[in-house]
């Protein structure tokens, strides 16, 4: 036979074939080559399908090839669902055929390294994989259903890990009124993974938003710039992962390891990316509502100079009862957000429109307003969306089920559903429309003009939060210079001089293995001060740390409690460190198989997994990163200012976290580095503590 298949540009051969064929198709509806046959057999006006099984048989009229060299020409895209034994026959076959992409269902039941040197063979060829075992894929848009299950249509781009969570998410979008774009199942990601999918997604014109369950994260770093491409471009990307890791927290003998969770890790990517990460498909499908209705009209408060971070959105509520504005009140300011007093042009606006009220207050309560005269709502929440401090509006209670009680009241609620949306182009503000009503002919109608409708409050508060959460990428990361050394032994004094040269502070210090040269290490370096343990990671807690040493029988005292307690061969006799309005902060970075070095800064001492108030990013950082994690800690008004007392020097702060960032970042010997405490004041920042784990191989060296 001759190969009439074409090399696919990009991932062409995948979503827009010219020609498929299905190896495994079966008769039996019970089974995957069915299904799999009936959803390409449904796009043979757009191309040419072939079904292929080594047994007689038929589906719809089309009557089964033995094999694929029995096709008159070479299919672009390859379905392999024939039993495991036969996938690497089957590709091989296509391979030798020309054939352009292989989405393989099978679960292969090889090794991972198998897995990866059949995605090699392919790709060497100029072909692509997708799988194994994966639920295959769809693209509206092309009208190719190469999976199982329904897919109602609409704008979102899923890719997902996960066959059945991609259903459920379907099942909510249809009930919303909407669909996918296209759907691809990764499965085992041995060859087009999800920055693969995602990337394709972006210049995908029927894709309005793009969703993503992933489950292992490849290339991390080229996933956030694909991220970031998607976010530049105008595509909303929404992720769902997997939850907190216990092996992360195994990660360092640290408490890093503890705090920096691989969801942490992800969200940091996120941030950085432009991305927001979501906890269930519920959350994905309400946000992605709000997202493809709003994401262009979305407006936000100017950022506080002083705070660093974004200010809470602020949200006009119209209810038609008092009741339904207080919950809303309550369950958006639960959220995050801001329900403020109205201004006095907005007060003047409800004064027109609702006369004879004695006062006008967000929540705006229509008090009946609506029920006699159905106009009211249109009127009031277009002058809410048109004042200038208000971010949103948000209508909730009955609006869209006039007409389930009232027939003749249809035409009018439907018309009115129109002039909120008109409203909402004009003043290029986000509606949010909660009713009780349920798929009525006013919600369809609020829906088609973009309007995203719920029918609990709650998903309305958390759509609104979770999109205000994605915020602009941040600058390209400074990249790692080469490393200008290379650590080669565990001691501590190598790890304060390899941080000293980042320019991190350290007190004056000395080390030393017994109390003599203890007591002359004092001499020199003056009382009070302090003496620690080396070759312990968590010093305070196993007896390794003596502070406020005040003169030499005290110093002989400690060394002797704490050489019996801890048993340590070295220790260290430092200066005591003085600061008043000082406060601990934790850094530490942890090597990420699938991100590379990820910073963490948060509160630190004896405390830092109690309080758990951390920020984590992408290492190295900017000075202006660096600062802004600093400031979105949950106590950083006590770094800049708490009741009075002064701020630290944020500077220095910021040049601390940036130094040990960099140094990790430069340092890919180390799996792990933390400084604890970084004691910071208004005159500057010093390291009190430092520790990491030098790779070697499988395990670990700790530095003290």
């Amino acid at each position: 036979m001759s190969s009439s298949a074409t090399a696919a540009t990009g991932l062409d051969a995948l979503f827009s074939p010219a020609s498929v064929a299905v190896v495994g198709a079966s008769e039996n509806p019970a089974k995957w080559g069915y299904q799999l046959a009936i959803g390409a057999l449904s796009g043979r006006d757009r191309r040419t399908v072939h079904l292929v099984n080594r047994r007689p048989g038929s589906l719809r009229h089309q009557p089964f090839a033995p094999s694929l060299s029995a096709l008159p020409a070479a299919p672009e895209h390859v379905v392999v669902a024939v039993p495991p034994p036969y996938v690497d026959r089957v590709i091989g076959e296509g391979l030798e055929l020309g054939c352009g992409c292989f989405t393989v269902i099978t679960s292969t039941g090889s090794t991972a390294a198998e897995e990866r040197r059949l995605a090699r063979d392919v790709t060497a060829r100029g072909a692509r994989l997708l799988g194994p075992n994966c639920m295959g894929v769809v693209d509206a848009s092309s009208q190719l259903n190469l999976s199982w299950g329904d897919f109602p249509t609409g704008g979102v781009g899923l890719v997902s890990q996960s066959g059945n969570l991609a259903l459920e998410i379907g099942r909510l979008l249809a009930r919303a009124d909407q669909g996918f774009s296209r759907f691809v199942s990764l499965g085992n990601q041995r060859d087009i993974d999800a920055a693969d999918a995602i990337e394709a997604l972006i210049s995908h014109e029927p894709t309005r938003a793009i969703a993503a369950y992933i489950e292992d994260f490849h290339e991390g770093r080229r996933l956030a710039r694909v991220l970031a491409a998607a976010h530049a471009a105008g595509k909303p990307v929404m992720l769902l992962t997997v939850g907190d890791s216990a092996a992360s927290a195994r990660a360092a003998a640290s408490h890093t390891g503890a705090l920096v969770s691989t969801r942490t890790t992800v969200d940091a990517m996120c941030r950085e990316s432009g991305a927001i990460l979501l906890r269930s498909a519920g959350e994905l499908v309400d946000t992605a509502l709000y997202l493809m209705a709003h994401h262009r009209r979305t407006t936000r408060p100017p950022r506080s100079a002083d705070a660093g971070t974004e200010p809470a959105l602020r949200v006009a509520i119209v209810g038609d009862s008092g009741g339904h504005g207080a919950l809303a009140a309550d369950t958006f300011t639960g959220q995050g957000m801001d329900v403020p007093p109205l201004g006095a042009a907005a007060q003047e606006i409800l004064r027109a429109h609702l006369p004879g009220r004695e006062s006008h207050h967000n929540p705006v309560d229509l008090a009946g307003a609506g029920e006699s005269d159905l106009a009211a709502y249109a009127r009031v929440t277009a002058g809410l969306l048109n004042d200038t401090t208000t971010d949103a509006v948000v209508l909730t209670g009955y609006f869209g089920d006039y007409a389930t009680a009232n027939p003749a009241q249809r035409h009018q609620e439907c018309q009115v559903a129109h002039e909120l949306a008109d409203a909402c182009d004009t003043a290029g503000r986000p509606l949010i429309v909660h009713t009780m009503a349920r798929d009525t002919p006013t919600v369809s109608a609020l829906r088609r003009r973009g309007v995203p409708v719920y029918e609990r409050i709650e998903q309305a508060a958390g759509a609104l939060a979770a999109a205000h959460r994605i915020t602009s990428p941040t600058p390209p990361l400074p990249p790692a210079p080469p490393a200008r050394r290379t650590l080669s032994d565990a001691h501590y004094e190598t790890a304060r001089e390899m941080l000293s040269s980042y320019g991190l502070r350290f007190p004056a210090a000395e080390f030393v293995h017994d109390v003599d040269t203890a007591v002359t290490a004092a001499q020199h370096i003056g009382y009070p001060l302090a003496l620690k343990a080396m070759g312990l990671a968590h010093k305070t807690e196993a007896g390794g740390v003596a502070l406020d040493l005040r003169d030499e029988a005290a110093l002989r005292t400690a060394f002797a409690r704490m050489s019996a307690t801890t048993g340590s061969a070295s220790y260290a006799v430092e200066a005591m460190v003085r600061a008043p309005h000082s406060h601990e902060l934790i850094i530490g970075v942890r090597r990420d198989p699938s991100f590379g070095p990820i910073v963490m800064v948060g509160i630190g001492g004896v405390t830092a997994e109690l309080t758990a108030d951390t920020a984590v990013a992408l290492a190295p950082l900017t000075h202006a990163h660096a600062k802004g994690l600093l400031l979105r800690l949950r106590h950083a008004p006590l770094l800049t200012g708490w009741r009075g007392a002064p701020a630290v020097h944020l500077d220095a702060a910021a040049q601390a976290v940036q130094a040990v960032a960099q140094a990790a970042a430069e340092h890919g010997e180390l799996t792990a580095l933390e400084v604890n405490p970084l004691l910071v004041h208004p005159h500057g920042a010093t390291a009190l503590d430092a520790h990491g784990v030098l790779s070697t191989g499988d395990s670990g060296s700790v530095l003290h």
